[in-house]
């Protein structure tokens, strides 16, 4: 077992690296109005083990992802990582239900809901925060989540919808902060046909919410891209990207 386990954990850091030097590569590519940050890496731990986060955390990473309420809980509270990965910074990317928002608040390291849809969420989100989190002065950071592909199974606001929601966080939710979109998009398009139409949908959702709210795009981010496209998606200006399978591998069935 530990054989295997170090073999997971040295196979993880050289995936890690070789997602990074292709971020890079990738970035490089950008026009030049999109060179003013570095794209930052979300590792998606959907369905993996503790010891594998925590791989990924000894070997540089610092973000992670998690698409269910439960998983993120167990493993922000997990007493393994607690102890080793003491500056991980975590980031719910799922669709969240507002029965969930009080669990999924009082998780530790908590960084970023990436996932607010409509404006009920937001308001449970702003109310429940500063009971549960009296000893922080700090706002609990948010992306409006946007429905770019108009697939009826997907969660996500309607472009059209998503300055009205982001405007409605910044004036009636002082306990939160807006700090980007995020879109799912797609599944298995194929980047050889060109430029991504979510990704292209996003970008020009945060130029609408910008003029019309009066705010800096280089304050937006732009949540975009997972382990099939994320490349595409940082050479048009996605600032995250959202990568699992190619750094852990194939997810465990969930039954397990």
């Amino acid at each position: 077992m530990k054989v295997i386990l170090k073999r997971t954990m040295v196979e993880i850091a050289a995936n890690l690296k070789t997602i990074r030097d292709k971020i890079s590569q990738a970035a490089a590519r950008r026009a030049l109005d999109h060179r003013y940050y570095e794209p930052q890496l979300v590792a998606v731990g959907k369905l993996h083990s503790s010891e594998s986060i925590v791989a990924a955390y000894e070997a540089g990473q610092r973000h992670f992802g998690e698409n269910y309420v439960n998983e993120l809980l167990e493993k922000a509270t997990n007493p393994l990582i607690l102890e080793k990965c003491e500056d991980i910074k975590w980031h719910f990317i799922g669709n969240l239900q507002r029965n969930k928002v009080n669990k999924i608040l009082t998780a530790p390291n908590l960084h970023v809901i990436e996932t607010v849809d409509n404006e009920k969420l937001a308001n449970a989100l702003n109310n429940s925060w500063p009971k549960l989190r009296r000893n922080e002065d700090s706002q609990l950071n948010v992306m409006v989540q946007v429905n770019t592909s108009q697939e009826k199974e997907k969660h996500g606001c309607d472009a059209a919808q998503a300055p009205a929601l982001a405007k409605y966080i910044i004036d009636s939710c002082p306990n939160l902060k807006f700090i980007g979109l995020m879109t799912i998009g797609m599944y298995g398009y194929d980047c050889a046909n060109g430029p991504n139409p979510d990704f292209i949908s996003l970008i020009k959702c945060r130029e609408m919410v910008c003029e019309e709210l009066g705010l800096d795009v280089k304050n937006v981010d732009l949540s975009m891209g997972m382990s099939t496209d994320y490349e595409q998606a940082i050479e048009l200006g996605s600032t995250s990207v959202r990568v699992g399978t190619a750094i852990f591998g194939n997810r465990p069935p969930k039954n397990t």
